[in-house]
């Protein structure tokens, strides 16, 4: 997992975003990751499906899961949006 959000901030560097924008995404990708750890907890089933596959069964075109704790309803946007970039990320790319 960290792998691929690794070369996912190091492509959004590329672009030569700004420092606050990689910030909130590492942020966002942060709490990504906390949630699926957590579903490997919970679901150990899970873990047999692969990192990339279950990244991509929690996020999609429309952003990513809701998680908990619960975010704010700029926050949620804000982790939507990095997980829309993400997405189409690890679809394209």
């Amino acid at each position: 997992m960290v792998d691929i959000f690794k070369v996912f901030l190091t492509h959004q560097l590329q672009l030569a975003r700004s420092r606050k924008t990689l910030r909130v995404h590492r942020d966002n990708l942060r709490v990504l990751g906390g949630h699926l750890i957590r579903l490997w907890h919970e679901r150990p089933h899970l873990r047999k499906r692969g990192i990339l596959r279950m990244l991509l069964e929690a996020i999609g075109d429309d952003g990513g899961p809701i998680v908990y704790p619960t975010l704010t309803e700029a926050d949620q946007r804000s982790f939507d949006s990095t997980c829309r970039l993400l997405h189409r990320f690890t679809t394209l790319g």
